[in-house]
């Protein structure tokens, strides 16, 4: 698949899911840290997510880098927009601003569960 190919894919996904999580493995079996942490944080939150596991496809692993312009995986897509990686996503949860973010895009999770 060519590049364009590649980001028109993955621009479907973040289309047509809620929630997408650009990852190491899969939800059930992260591969690496990072990814773990970010799947801990939605699975803790109960947001229902799309898990895209980028070591089956060198060309999505690569296109979402360049899709994001951002360097590192993973890579997390609500309703349409970045937000970002595994720093960015733990600094949110921790702070309640990953929560308000859902709940203002209408994406239900455990309105009990704040932070960690």
């Amino acid at each position: 698949m060519s590049d364009n190919d590649v980001h028109d894919w993955i621009n479907k996904q973040i289309a047509n899911n809620n929630v997408v999580l650009f990852m190491k493995g899969t939800k059930t079996m992260p591969q690496c840290g990072f990814s773990m942490q970010v799947a801990q944080i939605l699975n803790h939150l109960g947001v229902e997510y799309e898990d895209i596991n980028v070591l089956e496809d060198m060309g999505v692993r690569e296109g979402i880098k360049t899709f994001s312009n951002w360097p590192t995986i993973p890579q997390l897509y609500v309703k349409g927009e970045f937000v970002g990686g595994c720093d960015i996503v733990r600094e949110m949860f921790q702070a309640g601003e990953l929560q308000d973010m859902l709940k203002d895009k209408g994406i239900s999770s455990n309105s009990e569960t704040q932070t960690a």
